[in-house]
């Protein structure tokens, strides 16, 4: 029987990192600090004293510390009032809203994912509405941060205004409380295989993976998979916590290293484990970050876990928030994490940026070799790298363009009330059903992005500019038919990655997140993989060298 203990989340578009609480350091050249702090106010009073027209300090110096913060990392971020709420949110599981995935495009609000039993659900709300307006507030005369117009006490009476499929609805929301869970789901695969998804590192991750991993051995689990699929990390505390589940007590987990004597820092399991001999395989992927690589990292420096899938995404920094005044925060990176074995597998260099000012990737011939404990060999440098490497789980190009753009959400929206009644059943998405979704992108003159794409439009936008687009027509619909015959074709040969998506999508429009879990159970490739590994005892120790 499968478990679920899926209380919904609402995800804040903040990258979720791994946190060290320790002292703050400055710079020991304190006169050059001093010198451009005065430089800087001056040149702020004068700007807002002088100024032909009237301006707004506050959106002026946000705009200032955050392009300043955009130099060095994406993971070095001031917060204000509004974000260090979001911030709070996403540490303790804890909010009052409506329960659902959101996000902010153009003068709208698009509801990405509904949570089954919360207040957007019980409101009638679905997957690809677009909220226009919050009580008086139009949206698109507001320029803030919308989301916290959906926030507030519980049993608020939130109205609001949606587009649904061209048309104008209202809605009452009424807000209640929302629980972000780190483990949405757990369940079993079959007689003696737990499964365990873990889905994010905030303050309650140890304890909801314990609790998940106490009931799946007492309904009879004798090997666990844990899925770190997408996982994009959080607080490294709890992803030590995690592995203690499985590691004797006083195991190093991660040290962290710093410019800064008091950041360098050795974390080690501190409790007794709860079995530290059940076979164990974790799930990674490309959006598997941090506390993620962490965990999976020392689990198999350790030798402790198979790891299955595809090269993890490469985040080796670590971030501790500063408290600013006036309720404003600074999170900001203060050192490398290395694995046990002594791996740093930062995959982007931020210190050496090209000229379109992106951090350059280590390459694969730069990687360094470490031993795990029992010595097998892994790299440093790109991400965690899967004993069991997965073709079918890595993205490519052209995915990654139809999820950023939305191609597959859109599609999916349509499909859904198309088809309104699939209810529980899996949907089977044939090739004519393929070429439908060619059409519709064809139909809503879908962009993919692309980097020749985008270089195709700047020229023709500049040809515009100089006035000399009519002499290069012909030439440039020749390069786009081109490029968008490319595209067709790169569709057609990630066919079978992209159905896959677009099933996942189609399923949890229909049964929630719960219900895409309980279909990966019994379709999914990586799982599957994992079973067979599992059922396979001489395979799994060959591969740990036990």
């Amino acid at each position: 029987m499968i478990k679920s203990i899926f209380k919904k989340k609402y995800i804040i578009p903040v990258v979720a990192s791994a946190f060290l609480f320790v002292g703050v350091s400055f710079k020991d050249n304190f006169f050059e600090i001093a010198k451009q702090i005065e430089i800087f106010t001056t040149l702020f009073k004068e700007l807002n004293r002088n100024y032909v027209d009237e301006t707004n300090p506050g959106e002026l110096m946000d705009k200032a510390i955050k392009g300043m913060l955009a130099s060095l990392d994406p993971y070095t971020v001031y917060f204000n009032e509004q974000d260090v709420v979001k911030f709070k949110i996403n540490n303790t599981g804890e909010y009052t809203g409506i329960g659902a995935l959101i996000t902010r495009k153009d003068d709208k609000i698009v509801l990405r994912e509904i949570y089954k039993n919360f207040p957007a659900d019980k409101a009638g709300l679905k997957a690809g509405d677009e909220i226009i307006q919050i009580g008086d507030v139009l949206l698109s005369d507001f320029k803030d941060d919308a989301s916290q117009l959906l926030k507030g006490a519980k049993n608020t009476k939130v109205d609001i205004k949606y587009i649904r499929q061209g048309k104008t609805n209202t809605a009452q929301i009424v807000l209640d409380e929302v629980e972000i869970k780190s483990v949405p789901f757990f369940g079993k695969i079959d007689d003696k295989t737990g499964y365990i998804v873990l889905a994010h590192f905030n303050n309650k991750a140890s304890l909801e993976t314990k609790e998940a991993l106490e009931q799946l051995k007492r309904e009879g689990a004798e090997r666990i998979v844990l899925d770190l699929r997408g996982n994009p990390g959080g607080l490294l505390n709890e992803a030590v916590n995690i592995c203690n589940l499985f590691v004797p007590k006083n195991e190093t987990i991660v040290t962290t290293k710093s410019k800064i004597e008091k950041h360098n820092n050795t974390y080690k399991t501190s409790r007794e484990p709860i079995d530290t001999a059940i076979p164990l395989v974790i799930l990674v992927n490309g959006k598997s970050a941090s506390a993620s690589e962490i965990v999976s990292g020392a689990l198999q420096d350790l030798d402790r876990a198979v790891v299955i899938g595809s090269r993890s995404f490469g985040k080796g920094l670590v971030q501790r928030p500063v408290e600013l005044t006036y309720g404003t925060q600074l999170k900001v990176t203060i050192s490398r994490y290395y694995t046990p074995s002594g791996r740093c597998i930062q995959a982007l260099d931020y210190a050496h940026k090209d000229k379109n000012g992106v951090a350059t990737r280590n390459e694969a011939k730069n990687y360094n070799a470490f031993k795990t404990r029992k010595g097998r060999t892994v790299y440093d440098g790109g991400g965690i790298q899967p004993d069991i490497e997965m073709e079918q789980t890595k993205s490519s190009p052209i995915t990654d363009a139809l999820e950023k753009n939305d191609g597959i959400f859109n599609y999916v929206t349509a499909y859904y009330y198309k088809n309104p009644n699939l209810g529980n059943t899996i949907p089977v998405f044939s090739d004519a059903d393929f070429l439908d979704f060619k059409q519709f992108l064809k139909a809503q003159k879908f962009s993919f992005d692309t980097e020749t794409e985008l270089a195709l439009k700047n020229t023709l936008a500049v040809a515009k500019k100089e006035k000399i687009d009519e002499s290069i027509q012909v030439e440039y619909q020749q390069l786009l038919t081109a490029l968008q015959k490319s595209e067709d074709n790169l569709l057609d040969k990630n066919k079978t990655e992209i159905k896959k998506l677009i099933v996942d999508e189609i399923i949890k429009r229909y049964q929630y997140q719960e219900g895409l879990y309980q279909y990966y159970i019994k379709n999914n490739a990586e799982i599957k993989k994992a079973v067979e590994v599992l059922n396979s005892g001489s395979e799994y120790k060959t591969i740990l060298k036990m």
